[in-house]
């Protein structure tokens, strides 16, 4: 027959035991456990993809096969490699209204060739995410809040904003740049400017409009391209750029040298 400890020894444990112990850690004499560091990385990346009805479903899948041919390209981990501490966190989203924003591969470090195709093979096995309206201005604050989120310590945060349309519900999408830069946040663009009339062709000013409105932030470009079948080669030049921290100009200035 077990006897259960009346309420008197339960309080005796207590003080006997338990309270000592709490009483030294509120004296500092027993300290808890320190905070696992966070892992640093030399860029946390938010990969932010337009998926609204705008861009047809050819245009989305044809975007879609040219992020996973660029992280399959040895230029990409190249880059990766040869910052200070050789590896990055990436994630990769796809908006289009206010209230329509997906997560399609979460925070992933890549540090290399292997780890980049694994991010590239996920991304070929994950379905497109169907959108609406367009609101580059709620996929940039979704994206900033996925940076302030993160378990790493990057020593830059950016968002690569890509699309090919204006920003056309939500709040201003200049409201949404200029907190994202307050925020520590650099933005970059893709305007996918779509000429073929048989298709929705983007405004004839989206690159400057992108220019205008939506980058921002210390460092901060946008490279156009002219139609979807180019997308693959002008987001591979964007993503060399951003991963080693380089302007457009500033690649050139050294490749001059």
């Amino acid at each position: 027959m077990t006897l259960e400890p009346s309420a008197g020894e339960k309080m005796r444990h207590f003080t006997c035991k338990i309270l000592p112990l709490a009483l030294a850690v509120a004296a500092g004499l027993v300290r808890p456990a320190p905070a696992a560091e966070k892992l640093a990385v030399d860029l946390a990346l938010v990969l932010a993809v337009d998926v609204s009805l705008s861009v047809d479903e050819g245009e989305k899948g044809l975007q879609r096969v040219g992020y996973i041919a660029a992280w399959r390209e040895k230029r990409v981990a190249d880059a990766i490699k040869n910052g200070p501490i050789g590896k990055i966190a990436v994630t990769f989203v796809e908006w289009s209204s206010p209230y329509q924003q997906a997560v399609v591969i979460p925070w992933r470090i890549v540090d290399g060739p292997a780890t980049a195709k694994a991010f590239a093979d996920e991304l070929e096995k994950a379905p497109i995410t169907p959108g609406t309206t367009t609101s580059i201005s709620g996929g940039i604050d979704f994206a900033v809040k996925l940076l302030q989120k993160r378990e790493h310590d990057a020593a830059r945060m950016v968002i690569d904003v890509s699309g090919d349309g204006y920003s056309d519900v939500g709040r201003p999408v200049t409201e949404a740049r200029d907190a994202a830069v307050k925020a520590g946040v650099t933005i970059n663009g893709l305007p996918v400017m779509n000429e073929d009339p048989k298709k929705n062709a983007a405004p004839p000013d989206l690159d400057t409009y992108y220019r205008d409105n939506v980058i921002g932030g210390p460092g901060s470009f946008y490279v156009t391209t002219r139609n979807v079948e180019g997308f693959k080669e002008s987001l591979l030049k964007k993503l060399v750029l951003e991963i080693a921290g380089l302007t457009p100009e500033q690649a050139a200035a050294l490749a001059e040298r």
